[in-house]
């Protein structure tokens, strides 16, 4: 990994699949479609080419006892994609969020729990509404884009769970994936 830049080194991009994986999400982003096409395409692709852990150290694979960790493993040198692992330790969860653009998901390792929402309105406030849940195994992929992609993720698994992402933005520049973050009550 090139720190400077959070580019993949070449060495890195041919681990676990990667480079292939990048070289095909490339032929579809270039194609200029629409947001959400471009997403369902891209979960095509990431169904065909989801990297394996080898894809990782063994010290990026330990995670964080604090908090699920980023892992950017390729940033387009345009900005249009980026392919990021995320590194889930048991009961780890990211906080209910939307994005800045449309993302896949390829579960790897474990499974991790999705629950959707939508915002609605409840005694004349905002709130959240729960909209679906799924367990995702090994080798299932998601694809969505805004609007429409609020979701929290969690790790219901007894072990470490591995999912890799592709973000139609540049992660290295923006830092994560998430636009915000939401703090209203729930219904379901």
């Amino acid at each position: 990994m090139d720190t400077a830049t959070g580019t993949a080194t070449s060495a890195t991009r041919d681990r676990g699949g990667l480079r292939t994986l990048v070289d095909a999400v490339r032929g579809v982003t270039r194609r200029d479609l629409p947001v959400a096409e471009t997403a369902e395409s891209v979960g095509e692709v990431l169904r065909g080419h989801l990297p394996t852990v080898d894809v990782l150290t063994e010290d990026e694979l330990a995670g964080d006892p604090e908090r699920y960790c980023q892992h950017v493993l390729h940033i387009e040198p345009d900005g249009s994609f980026s392919v990021v692992a995320l590194v889930w330790l048991p009961g780890q969860v990211t906080p209910v969020h939307d994005h800045v653009s449309w993302c896949v998901v390829g579960v790897v390792q474990g499974t991790e729990s999705e629950t959707l929402y939508r915002l609605g309105e409840r005694d004349g406030g905002p709130c959240l509404v729960e909209s679906g849940r799924s367990e995702n195994p090994p080798r299932s992929v998601c694809a969505f884009a805004p609007p429409g992609d609020i979701h929290r993720v969690r790790n219901i698994g007894a072990g470490t769970a591995v999912s890799m992402h592709v973000y139609g933005a540049d992660i290295g520049e923006l830092g994560s994936s998430i636009r915000r973050c939401y703090d209203l009550p729930v219904v379901t």
